[in-house]
């Protein structure tokens, strides 16, 4: 999928349109789960591919849903791969909601809680933001009992919902409570992707379903920051300085067969 660019066509793409589309780009944005990795396991064809584009001056954009790492975690994770990329070529949606937040000016009095894990408490940690909840709620319980009052801090401002393997009832109701109590309280989705690579062997439920049931709860579709929204869209572009006519949004592995552009026995590349 291209920016002011045609698509490629089905089936097969031979060594000529391939040559002519890396020709026509200037920058190519790769999303991790099931481009770059799946799970912790590298995707065959990634070394090649991303050294054959880094030679030819390309830039090279890395934009990951997943958010619960933040980039610095993320340059890690490539490090351990293999793979050199610095945190300024990262793009987590843990990192869009904290961007968000600042850019929207958000009271630095009021705090942010979390429905996600260490990646999103990091991001909005380094943008200067107080937190609350994160990995460490879920383990908190509560008891249904007739007279019981739940607590919560009135000053949360903004409520950042994220993939989240510790989700409670806990979380889901001091989520709830603070967009329905709190004045001007902020709902915030860094994506409602469903489904997510989050392992090499199988697929796993996204941070869309932790989305949907906060959302449920409340009555209220939150702000998303995450793909495919244009909030993220427009401050990558700003960010990198990438023309907006010439980027490709690689969405699968097709690209990594480029590498086959090394050699002087060019071949068709079947796509999609």
């Amino acid at each position: 999928m291209a920016n002011g660019l045609p698509d490629p066509p089905r089936g097969l793409l031979t060594a000529d349109a391939a040559r002519s589309l890396v020709d026509s780009v200037d920058a190519f944005l790769f999303d991790c789960d099931g481009v770059i990795w799946k799970g912790d396991k590298l995707i065959e064809g990634v070394p090649e591919a991303m050294e054959l584009l880094r030679k030819l001056g390309k830039k090279l954009v890395f934009v990951t849903n997943n958010s619960r790492k933040s980039r610095r975690q993320y340059s890690k994770k490539f490090k351990s791969l293999g793979l050199e990329v610095t945190e300024e070529e990262i793009f987590t949606s843990s990192f869009a909601a904290a961007m968000f937040l600042k850019l929207n000016h958000f009271p630095p009095e009021k705090k942010v809680y979390v429905v996600g894990e260490d990646g999103i408490l990091e991001e909005l940690k380094l943008a200067g933001f107080e937190c609350l909840g994160g990995p460490e709620d879920g383990n908190k319980n509560i008891k249904l009992e007739a007279d019981f009052y739940f607590e919560h801090d009135i000053s949360v401002g903004a409520v950042v919902v994220g993939l989240d393997q510790y989700f409670n009832y806990y979380k889901m109701q001091y989520a709830r409570i603070c967009i329905s109590e709190n004045p001007g309280c902020l709902f915030i989705a860094t994506n409602r992707d469903p489904t997510g690579h989050m392992t090499s062997a199988q697929e796993w439920p996204g941070a869309g379903t932790m989305v949907a049931a906060v959302s449920c709860s409340v009555q209220k579709e939150p702000i998303v920051v995450g793909k495919p929204s244009s909030f993220l869209m427009d401050f990558l572009l700003k960010s990198v300085t990438i023309p907006s006519t010439k980027f490709w949004i690689v969405m699968n592995s097709l690209l990594f067969q480029l590498l086959q552009l090394q050699s002087g026995n060019l071949k068709d590349v079947h796509g999609r």
